[in-house]
């Protein structure tokens, strides 16, 4: 009656079997009481001990003062403690039943000791040395993650193939749907869990400079992966892993996050960014060459996997600066270091260069991602360049009122503007010559734009009233600006010189609009000549003209000085003035005769004209010839015309008169 009177549960029969029932379930949870656990079925052909399943932990959690503990926590706790725990729960009738449950307990500490000793002596494969007599016993899902935590990752990568087999196993008793649910979700977890841990290791290994022991651990686990995707057939959920290929994206990651580390100061610019990461690249694959590539086996070809995932990474680089709006320099410098610095210094390099470019790894950005920065670079010097050489014009433009000489005008228009394009001519095909080339055609385009308006400024300025352009000061500016189209000459011929399939045409453009000036400009000079040689002219094939030589001799006069005003002229202008001086003189030296000024009555006065002509012919062709004229052609035009007054036959003279309007158009 006693008993029954101090019994707790004396009002609810049934309530305390249950009660003793769910304790003493407890009592047989590890880490509370492994002893308590059925020892494995003798039919069972492996020999091991049952799984614990994560949810027997659950309830731990969920027991009364102990919600906030950890089952490291409670496993540390010593049996004394539990049995006091439970003798306070189950009050004075559960005494007897307490002090058994403290001595099954302790006997089954004892018995877990005995099974951790005979984990330390597993060998480092995992496998329990032969002459055991017992089998490792499996770990709980919780078990597991602590030492995927712990970084034991080949023990818990055992573990995990082990509860992955299991799930899929063909058993006697099959499991239930929700248990064998609960079990792939698991599966999922833990895996999740290691392969967190397993490229974690990956991406420490590189930074540590050194060989990295836990890289063995990574390379271990993919053999037990491998392995256990050849085991396991077709169809099973998960499989098969790749692993192998998991870890070469996870190189890759990895890559990319060493390089995203690489920020060198907001002022330093994209040089020094380029330069950033072409040393880590460069440090990195060494660190992989010396320490990590020789870790793995030879078929996992480690240092290609590692140097692809750099080369992807630093594409991926480049690709996000070519997407950002870049000045012309730093758009220079991105495609010259995609073209030159990188092959250089990088895939050129003496420590790596050879194994790199064995791999054959191809240009980091694609061609249209590198046609689309050599575009924008040409749009970009386009618009820079045409602004700055109208400014340049306009600004000399302004000075061509005033007293400049020759040289001034020059050095200060053709030479800037000519100075403006070089530097793009000359840096663009530093980086390719095809880009070379497509710039050299667009500057082209520029230069014709511009010589256009030159011309119109050129023509405006010397069609000029005199009031705004002095007669004296009209010979130094049409010298001056008539030297101005050499080098503009010159600079097109070169452009033209890349070999663009539409150059010519520019080409051909260019050259037009640079005659036109020099001609405008030689019109100007010669003008004022013809001017004064007119009344000299005039007097040429009269009969005084036989007796005397006067008018024939200041028409040397004259050419002779005005030629002598000629020397600050470029030799290219000085050349088509002087060819057009002397096409005009011997045209105005002609026509007096053609137009039949002097009329021939007889064979001897016929015979004392051509004495005549020949004699001014002979000097003409000296003179000209003294002024190095480019068409010494010019001057068989008046002995031809001597033999024409010498001939008698009719037929012969209509058939040299014929031959004559042939070669010598402009004397009809």
């Amino acid at each position: 009656e006693e008993e029954e009177d101090g019994d707790p549960f004396s009002t609810h029969p049934e309530s305390r079997y249950r009660r003793r029932a769910t304790l003493e379930r407890l009592v047989g949870l590890a880490p509370f009481g492994r002893g308590r656990r059925a020892a494995p079925k003798e039919g069972d052909g492996e020999g091991r001990w049952p799984r614990r399943r994560s949810e027997d932990f659950g309830l731990l959690r969920r027991f009364p003062g102990r919600r906030k503990a950890s089952v490291e926590t409670l496993t540390e706790r010593t049996m004394p403690k539990r049995s006091s725990l439970l003798r306070l729960a189950l009050g004075p009738w559960g005494q007897q039943r307490g002090t058994a449950a403290a001595a099954a307990a302790a006997a089954g500490t004892g018995e877990r000791a005995e099974r951790q000793q005979e984990e330390e002596d597993v060998d480092g494969e995992g496998e329990r040395p032969e002459g055991r007599g017992r089998s490792r016993e499996p770990l709980s899902v919780l078990e597991i993650l602590e030492l995927i935590q712990r970084r034991e990752l080949v023990a818990a990568d055992e573990q995990i193939i082990a509860l992955e087999a299991e799930c899929f196993s063909l058993s006697p008793y099959p499991v239930p749907v929700a248990a064998g649910e609960r079990q792939s979700r698991d599966v999922a977890l833990l895996y999740e869990a290691l392969l967190a841990q397993l490229w974690a290791v990956v991406g420490e290994a590189v930074p540590s400079g050194h060989p990295y022991p836990p890289l063995r651990s990574v390379i271990r686990v993919l053999e037990q992966e491998e392995e256990a995707d050849l085991r396991h057939p077709t169809g099973i959920p998960g499989r098969p892993r790749g692993l192998r290929r998991r870890w070469q994206e996870a190189v890759g990651r990895a890559a990319g996050e060493r390089l995203a580390q690489v920020a060198p100061a907001a002022s330093a610019g994209l040089g020094a960014r380029l330069a950033g990461l072409a040393a880590r690249v460069v440090g990195d694959l060494g660190v992989v060459r010396c320490h990590l590539a020789p870790m793995y086996p030879p078929e996992y070809g480690a240092f290609g996997v590692y140097a692809r995932g750099y080369h992807r990474a630093l594409a991926q680089q480049l690709a996000a600066l070519a997407q950002r709006p870049l000045a012309v320099p730093d758009l220079y410098l991105l495609l010259d270091w995609h073209s030159n610095t990188y092959p250089r210094e990088v895939l050129g390099h003496p420590e790596v260069g050879a194994m790199l470019q064995a791999l054959a790894l191809g240009p980091l950005l694609p061609p249209e991602t590198q046609r689309g920065l050599e575009s924008s670079c040409i749009a970009a010097v386009k618009a820079k360049v045409e602004v700055a050489v109208a400014q340049e014009l306009q600004l000399s433009e302004d000075t061509w009122a005033e007293e400049v000489t020759s040289q001034e005008l020059q050095q200060g228009l053709a030479t800037r503007v000519t100075g403006l394009l070089r530097a793009h001519v000359e840096r663009a095909p530093q980086v390719t010559p095809e880009f070379g080339m497509e710039m050299a055609q667009s500057l082209l385009g520029v230069l014709v734009t511009f010589l256009h308006s030159f011309q119109r400024k050129v023509e405006r300025f010397l069609e000029a009233p005199a009031e705004v352009t002095p007669p004296d000061g009209a010979t130094t500016r049409a010298i001056a600006l008539v030297n101005c189209c050499p080098p503009f000459r010159a600079f097109a011929e070169r452009l033209a010189q890349f070999g663009h399939p539409e150059s010519e045409e520019l080409r051909r453009q260019a050259h037009g609009t640079l005659d036109k000036v020099t001609r405008l400009c030689n019109h100007v000079l010669t003008q004022k000549l013809f001017e004064d040689l007119k009344p000299y002219f005039n007097k040429l094939m009269k009969r005084k003209w036989l007796t005397s030589s006067d008018a024939f001799d200041s028409i040397v006069m004259l050419i002779t000085s005005f030629t002598q005003k000629l020397r600050p002229l470029h030799p290219e202008p000085y050349q088509v003035l002087v060819s057009e001086l002397h096409r005009r003189v011997l045209l105005e030296y002609v026509r007096p005769l053609l137009q039949g000024r002097l009329v021939c009555s007889s064979s001897k006065m016929r015979t004392k004209v051509a004495t005549r002509l020949g004699d001014e012919a002979r000097q003409l062709r000296e003179l000209f010839t003294r002024l190095d004229s480019a068409s010494p052609w010019l001057d068989s035009v008046v002995p031809r015309l001597r033999e024409l007054l010498v001939l008698e036959d009719t037929a012969a003279l209509q058939m040299e008169v014929g031959v004559l309007v042939r070669d010598f158009p402009d004397v009809r």
